[in-house]
């Protein structure tokens, strides 16, 4: 693959990633949406879904959509070093263009969400409770574009997030144990739709699983520059823990293949 060929690939995977992922947040989330508070499931089966079709689209790049993946694939050995920068470049620019699609999918529901009186009477009294040095308030229609924590604990939070990605990383790189080494084909982002589902479900609850870097930083970039009316903070204290931890998951997940199935 020439560095053009992972670039477009990875870009356009992960923007229609985060376009479908994020659509189902601001589905959920948007108060005049048909599918407000539709809940967690929802958001669980919306992100597994959105995986697989942002898999199923970037296959000419392998599809990692995600750096932990490519870090994880690196250390394994499937992915040579030399090309992560490209990997990673095309997987920010991907979730940016996604972010900036969900805006404009839901525009009138932003709109209306923020300009509602309940909702912004609601946001204004959490910020005359909170202290915001401790824990900055995330705005309304944060959720939409990036992760943050029910219970703001850095070490609680980082942990949560490395033991997740680690499930999603090792699970992608042990495909290839089967069928003598061959791995699963096309089936296998069917199978990593099943497992990110897995992990929503069942570890998703504290940190809102982010188990990708630019699944949040590059909506989290655009949440801060989009001219949303009353959209509150971006949160940028939290910002490092979606970053580091999956990054960090993804590494060990590396190791632990290299230790336990190489």
């Amino acid at each position: 693959m020439s560095s053009s060929d992972i670039f477009i690939s990875e870009t356009i995977g992960t923007a229609v990633l985060i376009l479908l992922g994020g659509g189902v947040c601001a589905a959920v989330t948007l108060k005049r949406s048909k599918a407000f508070e539709a809940g967690w499931v929802a958001i669980a089966f919306g992100w597994g879904f959105a995986v697989l079709t942002g898999a199923y689209i970037a296959t000419k790049s392998g599809a990692h959509l995600n750096p932990a993946v490519t870090v994880g694939l690196a250390i394994k050995g499937g992915t040579p070093w030399g090309d992560l920068p490209v990997y990673f470049a095309g997987q920010l620019l991907g979730a940016m263009i996604g972010a900036v699609l969900v805006w404009l999918a839901y525009y009138g529901h932003f709109k209306a969400h923020l300009t509602d009186p309940e909702i912004v009477g609601q946001q204004s009294g959490q910020e005359g409770m909170v202290d915001r040095a401790a824990a900055p308030k995330a705005g309304p229609v944060l959720g939409v574009f990036s992760t943050g924590p029910e219970i703001r604990n850095v070490v609680q939070n980082l942990t949560t997030e490395v033991i997740a990605t680690i499930v999603l990383v090792l699970a992608i790189l042990t495909q290839g144990l089967s069928d003598d080494g061959k791995g699963v084909g096309v089936i296998g982002a069917l199978l990593t739709a099943f497992v990110v589902v897995g992990i929503g479900l069942s570890l998703g609850g504290p940190t809102g699983y982010a188990i990708n870097p630019v699944r949040d930083l590059g909506p989290r970039i655009v949440h801060s520059l989009l001219p949303l009316p009353n959209k509150g903070g971006s949160d940028w204290g939290y910002a490092w823990i979606p970053v580091a931890g999956p990054l960090i998951g993804g590494a060990i997940a590396g190791g632990i293949y290299n230790l336990a199935f190489a």
